[in-house]
């Protein structure tokens, strides 16, 4: 058979699709997560100025899950040829799913547990621990993801 046959032409717009997938939808995750908590951190701060430094932890955490995003989709675009496999294109896809879809959803989970962790700490300091412990189970969500994204990524290299 003939390797055209395995290597069409369209192929690696699925690996372009996986590269802006991995970017986007980390992105929307992390700018939902960042506007989400900084919204409370604005309520907050009219209540407990004394606690601004501290409650920005949910917004830190909302930006890493673009760096997650930025790094695989990097990694995706480094392995797109003219000429590729249309198996290397779909796992491509794939990994750029992996980690913009759980991002998403990571960004998703920080927003919402920053946005009200931050305003009970406020009222109640004991709760900024179990709001870090929260986040930190939220934010490890997009860590799985970049770690299928990856795991996918390194079985992509596939030669025409």
């Amino acid at each position: 058979m003939s390797s055209h046959v395995f290597s069409p032409v369209y192929s690696p717009i699925f690996g372009a699709l996986g590269c802006t997938s991995a970017i986007v939808f980390a992105c929307f995750g992390a700018a939902y997560g960042t506007a989400k908590s900084g919204v409370g951190l604005s309520v907050m701060g009219v209540l407990r100025p004394d606690m601004i430094m501290k409650s920005i932890v949910p917004i830190v955490m909302a930006g890493i899950i673009g760096i997650y995003g930025l790094v695989v989709s990097v990694l995706i675009s480094d392995g797109l040829k003219q000429k590729m496999p249309l198996y290397t294109g779909f796992i491509q896809l794939g990994a750029g799913l992996s980690v913009g879809l759980a991002g998403l959803a990571a960004g998703f989970a920080i927003g919402v547990v920053g946005d009200a962790g931050v305003r009970a700490s406020a009222q109640q300091p004991r709760l900024y621990v179990g709001m870090i412990l929260i986040l930190i189970f939220a934010e490890v969500l997009g860590l799985y993801g970049l770690i299928v994204g990856l795991i996918l990524n390194t079985k992509s290299s596939g030669t025409c």
